[in-house]
């Protein structure tokens, strides 16, 4: 059973095939909640890769920690991992998914669902995360957000009756999305008095700071000081900070807690000392099993054969057949 406190916690991320309007989402989203002033705000503010903005594509998966007061009064934490569309950057999701408890599928109501909406929306079921559909660009001319809503239930099984009908890009229903984030989406149900076992789904050189490791606290708690082991290399260090994630920032606290989405620095020069997938546990006071993790990366290499002259394709065909 959640705490008090977990049962106002959503952590989740946002999925869907490219271009369908994720980004903007998170936009509106952070924007919605008062993270950012209106001066502050800028498209993509998530996206923080020069290539990102120039193509206007997500890259790389970022966390952003947001705080919204509900229609029903209470202040909810918010802990949204905006991911790629892209195919070639599923891994990026894959392992996003693994540090959530539900996902928002953005489907555009004018194309509808395409290839990488199913890719995303498979890769969060088989993680049994709860799916959150989100029709969105509403307001263009070619919508048919009713066709769409028929769609999500007929090709992915999902109950789209309560499928928020957005345009991200106007500002229109936002609201609507956070109460359904709040309603529908599941809170973290990990043990605060356990021991420690979070799960690191990214990390990041900083020259200063060494390794700063992305975790998600499956159980128990981290603080200032903690001697941590890493379950898989066996390597100890000792916690320097602890914080969560703002856009394009850190903001420092002193415990991370069953349930939270934050960051460890720990004086660690070696990325490989903090595998993506592997468990951070006290050395103090060990968990005896690591958590699942994700996928490992599989390295492949494509190759294709082409005949010198195009007369001879039957032959190749039957040669590979």
């Amino acid at each position: 059973m959640p705490s008090e406190r977990q049962k106002r916690i959503r952590n989740f991320c946002i999925v869907a095939h490219i271009d369908h309007g994720k980004s903007t989402l998170a936009d509106r989203l952070i924007e919605k909640t008062g993270l950012l002033t209106a001066r502050e705000m800028q498209d993509q503010i998530l996206d923080n890769m020069d290539i990102e903005r120039e193509r206007g594509i997500t890259i790389k998966a970022q966390a952003v920690r947001l705080s919204y007061k509900a229609d029903d009064g209470e202040m909810y934490t918010l802990n949204l991992i905006d991911t790629p569309g892209h195919v070639d950057f599923n891994y990026e999701v894959s392992r996003t998914l693994a540090a959530c408890d539900g996902a928002i599928l953005v489907v555009d109501a004018a194309q509808g669902i395409e290839a990488q909406t199913l890719a995303n929306v498979y890769l969060a079921i088989d993680a049994n995360l709860e799916v959150l559909p989100v029709i969105n660009k509403i307001d263009l001319p070619s919508a048919q957000p009713d066709v769409v809503r028929q769609e999500i239930e007929d090709l992915i099984g999902l109950d789209a009756s309560y499928a928020p009908l957005i345009s991200a890009k106007n500002n229109i229903n936002i609201h609507e999305v956070l109460e359904k984030i709040v309603r529908y989406l599941p809170p973290p149900q990990g043990d605060e008095e356990a021991p420690l076992r979070a799960l690191i789904f990214d990390s990041k050189y900083d020259t200063y700071k060494g390794v700063i490791v992305h975790v998600n606290v499956n159980e128990g708690a981290v603080r200032m000081g903690d001697r941590i082991q890493m379950m898989h290399t066996g390597k100890e260090f000792i916690v320097t900070e602890l914080g969560y994630f703002r856009p394009g920032a850190f903001q420092p606290c002193e415990e991370l807690l069953a349930g939270d989405v934050g960051y460890i620095v720990s004086s660690i020069k070696n990325v490989r000392d903090t595998a993506v997938g592997d468990t951070v546990k006290l050395a103090n006071r060990p968990a005896a099993k690591a958590l699942s993790g994700c996928k490992k990366v599989r390295k492949i290499v494509y190759c294709g054969f082409d005949p010198v002259d195009g007369a001879d394709y039957p032959g190749l065909r039957a040669t590979l057949g």
